[in-house]
């Protein structure tokens, strides 16, 4: 299952560059509402987690139970990520097995797309890129392996198409990071 959350607007802004500060939003604000399926993604070490969400999408923590749960939010909603831990034995879930296959952030165009590639770069996150014809794709994964994906819609573009068939065709950082140059 793919969980898609638009980007707000505003993060067209990009993230914060320099200082140390990676952020794949600048102004750390709500992109997006991650819909609640009862308990939030299992950690194995929830202190690890809770950095990756908010030194990487500039997240706060807005409460903390027990030790065990962290909410957090990038607005106004109480949490839009809550996080539990499960502790360090817990078992991976089996590969392609029933379950969540990765949460996809939208951006709203080519320069918010090149920004958050440039930010997971400069944090050290290893990435796939992908064009996908109707979307560009940074598949990532958070502490844990949980499957992350930053999009940009391609379908209205010259070469977009307006249906996916099954293209996955790589997608080089110098296309990516072009549109950073273009005014």
């Amino acid at each position: 299952m793919c969980q898609r959350v638009r980007a707000a607007p505003d993060a067209a802004q990009g993230p914060r560059s320099g200082g140390g500060s990676h952020r794949l939003w600048a102004d750390g604000g709500n992109h997006g509402r991650v819909p609640r399926r009862g308990r939030g993604p299992g950690r194995r070490r929830r202190p690890r987690a809770v950095d990756f969400y908010t030194r990487v999408f500039g997240l706060r923590v807005v409460e903390e139970v027990g030790g065990d749960y962290a909410f957090l939010s990038g607005g106004e909603a109480h949490h839009e990520i809550a996080l539990q831990e499960v502790g360090a034995g817990a078992p991976a879930p089996p590969p392609h097995g029933v379950g969540l296959y990765h949460v996809a952030f939208e951006v709203p165009d080519r320069r918010a797309f090149a920004l958050a590639y440039r930010t997971l770069q400069d944090a050290g996150i290893p990435v796939a890129t992908v064009d996908h014809r109707i979307s560009w794709a940074i598949y990532f994964a958070d502490p844990d392996g949980n499957g992350l994906e930053i999009y940009w819609d391609a379908r209205r573009e010259r070469d977009g198409r307006s249906e996916w068939r099954g293209a996955s065709l790589p997608l080089p950082p110098t296309k990516i990071l072009s549109a950073l140059e273009e005014a």
